[in-house]
């Protein structure tokens, strides 16, 4: 194909996404001038290539659809959905000519003479009301000219392409000599379509701020120069390029993990610092080659905001949708396997999940439903929570469709719980439509949404409440090229589990207070006070034991597995360590085996096979009921519940009374190699992830041993981590526990007896600020004020901060339930809960804190709770708007301190 018509193509395709988006933009906000002046210009340009390449039938399409889109500009014509559908549809012709213009190089025979008609009758206000006199903008159509003349049609960063100064830093980094501390590159300017989904945001009052800040810097008057500037710093990249280098940069990794190998045998080799060196230059260039293959999550949204805007035409709603985290960045090859699936539930939950305007009028919800995109970082994996405030889930009516279907009989059915009935959705061939229609209603479409997801090492969790919304929440893998896994062996034979799945490991004998029990025939591991569900990998995979290895009587290693919403434990005989590995796809021969999601090569050269926790749970068919029976009993359901505290039990400093933190503090356990530890003007250091890690000994006065192995509890927050050297980890307890406060000490809490024991309980943040003092922004000394007995209900939509308020306050002799968000808190009040004080995040998806407070106001049963809003900023104006929605006070989101002390005043007031 010629280079130029390529060209054309490619930037025509991108413009035409632009388009999509933005004109779904304009019929919400059809007096917003610098967005029409942006959409005009995008087709004036569409046009003028096609005239220079003599494409005539592309230019008489574009050029009719341009005259209209000029007398909206000039105020002749007003924005109205007629006249979007219009100019959408000679957008949708416009596709389907490039289409054929790319697979033959020729522009396709055809008469496009009824569309230009319909356009050019509308441009002449044939078909539209009298226009009501918007402000003309004169000027606006000279600062246009100015930007047209060949060479400022040059566009900024688009998908797919790569900064040249991220190329020139990878390829720079793999230098040695190159390996020191510089300045940053200055990063490229946000690339149109990458905002795209952001600007797609209609006029929520509750996202108005979000929607500014991210719409900020569009005036079309600033656009061209900013976008010159960084055309000149990028280049186009071949796609199979990038696919190479990421090949070659993944055997790099395997060969520096063979090394890591052989210089952990060879104890005092001359080599070791050389390939520590070359570990942490692999891993930059390891970085540096995945920034390339990122995009933001928004370019697998910018179709969206359109399926929207035509399904709720066809189906006679009202529907707004609201996209939050559209710059969160993913490998784009696991882009392109979610948008399939992305697509299908936005379309689910128009068409099944918001109301029509007047059942929604009829039950006091507002008339526009709303939809609610939000993707973000955790754990490093991606989370992606796809949500509605429409009917939700009936229970009653997916049990009688099961039953009519012939999934599950009444009697079993009957057995179920709400969350089990909800999960028949992904059943091949279910749906609960009454009528079959273009949308829905074939049963086909969910149990592919859930496969494609697995299939890419992902996980789909399904949250209901029937009248309020629905949730999916999609966690996947950054990357599928290299994942970081935990080796096991079972049987003598090596496997490795993607740590996305992993939620923790546990040492069973029969002495020991985690035990293997049976329930009905089925092994259970009883893990504080819970039934976990047990599959062995032995009897699974048909494994033989080699001949005299017999594991009875000894310890058996269990690693629990979450799949969406169930968590079971799977029975090893060995673990040993997490490794970031290279993932080769399964041979053909095994591929019929959904155990198995592929092999990789270890560092000592062997092949080992990835387990998949998805198939494992499906190939083992009594997990699912078991465990959601158990979980049941005593499990913390997520966003809902009173949080307990989960406590970590160990030993440091060479003190022998045990020593608990807060389990959700602390992000991993480690043993490190002494050998590899570093020194930095007398501060140990070791390399972790790709980092430098501070070790921080409990006592000032220790000093770390130069060989041997050193427990470690690793805390991480905002990619810093802090690793807090200890002797000995003793346990796992969860439990209500009554702490004496310790005034006197500032590295603890206080006291308790946990396990029997008196127990010292660490202030983890005493630490952290010794390893970073800048890491809360405030000092770590507390004053705790305690208030014994008194119920306390937070609500953020931060599991990190959940966590780290959970335990101080549970310390500080609270009762407190923790949700994720305002949703949860107010179902918590429809079930007749009752609160000595609400402690609230300002800034979260979804209902913020405002519209909570408002909510708990306008309720009788709550409305004289106290509400303490949290938040990182606080100007005049928020504490005015917080005045005047209900909140008693406002507390600095890291000031623990300050929220002690205005608890302690509020709830004794």
């Amino acid at each position: 194909m010629d280079e130029l018509l390529s060209e054309f193509l490619t930037e025509t395709a991108e413009s035409l996404s632009e388009l999509d988006v933005e004109l779904v933009r304009l019929e919400q906000n059809p007096n917003d001038q610098a967005l029409l002046s942006n959409i005009f210009r995008l087709v004036h340009t569409i046009k003028g290539t096609c005239g220079f390449l003599g494409l005539p039938r592309l230019e008489s399409v574009a050029h009719a659809s341009e005259n209209v889109l000029g007398k909206i500009r000039d105020g002749e014509l007003v924005v109205t959905p007629t006249a979007i559908s219009l100019v959408l549809e000679s957008l949708d012709c416009i596709k389907g000519l490039l289409a054929a213009l790319e697979a033959t190089e020729a522009e396709p025979e055809g008469d496009d003479g009824d569309l230009i008609a319909r356009l050019n009758a509308l441009a002449e206000g044939a078909e539209v009301p009298a226009p009501a006199a918007a402000e003309p903008e004169p000027e606006a159509e000279p600062e246009l000219d100015d930007t047209l003349p060949p060479g400022a049609e040059v566009i900024g960063t688009r998908p797919g392409e790569v900064p040249l100064d991220e190329l020139e830093r990878v390829f720079r980094e793999t230098e040695v000599d190159s390996f020191e501390t510089s300045s940053p590159e200055p990063e490229p300017e946000p690339a149109p379509a990458a905002q795209a989904p952001a600007k797609a945001q209609p006029p929520v009052p509750a996202q108005s701020k979000a929607v500014a800040v991210s719409s900020e810097g569009s005036p079309p008057t600033e656009e061209g120069p900013r976008e010159s500037a960084v055309a000149a710093q990028t280049i186009r990249v071949n796609v199979d390029l990038l696919e190479n280098l990421m090949t070659m940069v993944s055997e790099l990794v395997l060969t520096r993990n063979q090394l890591l190998q052989i210089a952990r045998r060879e104890k005092d080799s001359e080599f070791t610092v050389p390939l520590q060196r070359l570990s942490q230059v692999t891993s930059e260039l390891q970085e540096g080659v995945m920034k390339t293959r990122m995009q933001p999550i928004g370019n697998a949204w910018s179709k969206l905001p359109r399926i929207v805007r035509d399904l709720a035409h066809e189906l006679g709603k009202k529907i707004d949708l609201v996209m939050l985290g559209a710059d969160t960045e993913l490998d784009r090859q696991v882009l392109e396997l979610i948008k399939d699936p992305l697509t299908h539930m936005v379309r689910n939950s128009a068409d099944h999940g918001i109301e029509t305007p007047d059942a929604r009028t009829a039950i006091g919800k507002p008339e526009n439903g709303r939809i609610t995109l939000n993707a973000y970082h955790e754990g490093g994996h991606i989370l992606i929570e796809i949500s509605d405030d429409g009917r939700g889930l009936d229970p009653a009516k997916l049990k009688a469709k099961a039953i009519a279907n012939g999934l599950v009989s009444e009697l079993e059915a009957e057995a179920m719980t709400e969350q089990q009935i909800q999960q028949f959705i992904f059943r091949a061939g279910f749906s609960t439509a009454a009528v079959v229609t273009s949308v829905s209603g074939r049963g086909v479409g969910m149990d592919v949404v859930r496969t494609n997801i697995e299939k890419i090492g992902g996980t789909i969790e399904l949250q209901s409440k029937l009248g309020r919304g629905s949730k999916f929440i999609i966690k996947i893998p950054l990357t599928l090229a290299i994942v970081s896994a935990l080796i096991v062996e079972a049987c003598g034979e090596r496997f490795a589990i993607p740590q996305l799945s992993v939620i923790e490991l546990v040492r069973a004998s029969a002495d020991s207070e985690h035990r293997i029990e049976e329930v009905q025939g089925t092994p259970v591991l009883r893990l504080r006070n819970r039934l976990l569900p047990l599959v062995s990998l032995e009897r699974l995979l048909n494994l033989d034991r080699p001949d005299g290895d017999e594991r009875s009587g000894k310890e058996t290693f269990i690693v629990v597995a979450q799949v969406g919403t169930y968590t079971f434990g799977i029975l090893v005989d060995r673990v040993f360590d997490t490794e970031e590995i290279v993932v080769k796809p399964v041979a053909p021969i095994l591929r019929h085996i959904a155990m198995f999601s592929g092999n990789t090569i270890l560092g000592d050269g062997s092949v080992i096979m990835i387990l998949d926790p998805n198939g494992i749970a499906q190939a083992t068919g009594e997990i699912t009921v078991t465990d959601a029976t158990a979980v049941e009993e005593g499990a913390d359901h997520r966003g809902i519940g009173v949080a307990t505290v989960s406590l970590l039990l160990f030993r440091g400093g060479g003190d022998p009374t045990p020593k608990a933190v807060p389990l959700s503090l602390v992000a991993r356990l480690e043993e490190i190699d002494l050998a590899t530890v570093e020194y930095s003007e007398g501060h140990p250091l070791v390399q972790y992830r790709g980092q430098l890690m501070p070790l921080i000994p409990m006592d000032e006065r220790t000093k770390l041993e130069r060989e041997g192995r050193q427990p470690v509890l690793v805390f991480t927050d905002n990619n810093r981590s802090m690793g807090l050297v200890v002797d000995e980890i003793v346990d796992i307890v969860e439990d209500r526990i009554n702490v004496e406060v310790r005034p006197d000490s500032p590295s603890l809490m206080g006291s308790a007896v946990i396990a029997g024991k008196a127990t010292e309980v660490i202030d983890a943040g005493y630490y952290l600020t010794k390893a970073f003092g800048d890491w809360f922004d405030h000092s770590s000394e507390e004053t705790l004020a305690v208030t014994r007995g008194r119920r306390l209900l937070v609500v953020d939509d931060s599991a990190f901060f959940r966590n780290l308020l959970t335990p101080l306050l549970s310390v500080a002799g609270y009762e407190v339930t923790a949700v994720e968000g305002g949703e949860q808190a107010l179902a918590l009040c429809e079930r007749g809960d009752s609160f000595d004080a609400i402690i609230s995040d300002i800034e979260m998806p979804g209902m913020n804190g405002f519209q909570l407070a408002e909510a708990v106001r306008a309720d009788s049963r709550w409305a004289e709770v106290p509400i303490v809003a949290l938040s990182s900023h606080t100007t005049s104006e928020d504490l005015e708007r917080g005045r005047q929605v209900g909140f008693t006070d406002y507390v600095a989101k890291l000031d623990r301190e300050a929220l002690l002390e205005t608890l302690a005043q509020t709830v004794g007031a």
